[in-house]
């Protein structure tokens, strides 16, 4: 977890939202992102999206049945729909969303019997430490907007 808050706080410096994601395949790390939606213009351009496509062209194949991800907060409905696609099998996160949160807390995708898969889940690995991130990267945020000038108009 603490290599997903690195990647979380590489996220935080390029003006991202502070979320990171690393995977471990078959005991060896084979995947690890930072959000880069704002970097990349691209909406699904999340740490856990795009440390699951590092993690599949490393092993060579899109299941990735032997495999941990941890990521610094509670994945979303579309990163829980890729993590049951790729079948991992486990996923370790540091904060949760309640008002978003595709695994659990929101929605519990991961775990939803009708999917050909599930996955087991452990929240709240180092959850202070990835809020803390969180939070101090939207106060931030919110005090470079009132430092902006009126729009002009």
């Amino acid at each position: 977890m603490r290599l997903a808050l690195r990647q979380a706080q590489r996220a935080a410096e390029a003006g991202e939202v502070p979320v990171g994601a690393v995977i471990y395949n078959s005991g060896e790390l084979s995947g690890q992102a930072w959000n880069q939606t704002e970097t990349l213009k691209d909406p699904t351009a999340h740490a856990e999206i795009i440390a699951i496509t590092q993690a599949a062209a490393a092993a060579g194949d899109w299941r990735l049945t032997d495999s941990i991800l941890y990521v610094t907060k509670e994945p979303c409905a579309m990163c829980a729909g890729a993590i049951v696609l790729a079948r991992i099998p486990l996923v370790v996160w540091g904060m949760s969303d309640p008002l978003r949160g595709g695994a659990m807390s929101r929605f519990q995708i991961l775990q939803t019997p009708e999917l050909n898969h599930s996955c087991a889940v452990l929240p709240g690995v180092l959850a202070d430490e990835c809020t803390d991130l969180m939070k101090s990267f939207f106060r931030r945020r919110r005090a470079e907007k009132k430092e902006l000038p009126p729009a002009q108009g």
